[in-house]
């Protein structure tokens, strides 16, 4: 997963690949290789060459919010930016003309589907759960509308940018 991370002024390009326990990062062409957990919600432990270090984040209320991040006395507000989602048209809120897409931040497994091609749905309402990094998401209609299709189904590992759910 490729994406930007703005702290104040500062962008950073940051690629994330996950293998059961490990993670790969690439900030700024430093490449970091790491053994991640997460003993309770919002809390991390990242192990690299012997040292751990524990991350405290806390959740944003809204997606174009940033992430705070406390860690070792410090505390950063971090914007992160996904370079897939801003190739799409306008306003992604609402998309009141057409189809809205629902898509795969980072790579995961399908765990259930809360509805089915045809379902009416309303803006907010849980459509798809993707479990990513051992955690479970929940992904919700951007829009009041139907169903048009379901691309995946309970069990399909997929890909981070991947279309899961398709709403007219």
């Amino acid at each position: 997963m490729k994406l930007q991370a703005q702290v104040g002024d500062e962008k950073h390009e940051v690629e994330i690949r996950r293998e059961g326990d490990q993670a790969f990062a690439c900030v700024d062409g430093r490449e970091y290789e790491l053994e991640v957990s997460e003993p309770e919600k919002g809390v991390y432990l990242f192990k690299n060459n012997g040292k751990i270090t524990e991350v405290f984040v806390s959740p944003r209320a809204k997606p174009d919010q940033p992430v705070l991040v406390q860690t070792g006395g410090h505390s950063l507000a971090i914007t992160l930016i996904d370079p897939k989602r801003l190739r799409g048209s306008g306003d992604r809120a609402d998309h009141a003309d057409g189809a809205a897409e629902l898509r795969t931040a980072m790579p995961g497994k399908v765990v259930r589907l809360l509805l089915e091609a045809g379902a009416e749905v309303k803006k907010g309402d849980g459509v798809i759960v993707v479990e990513a990094m051992k955690m479970q998401n929940e992904l919700k209609a951007p829009k009041d509308g139907i169903v048009k299709e379901m691309k995946v189904a309970e069990g399909t590992t997929v890909s981070a940018g991947d279309l899961l759910v398709v709403i007219e």
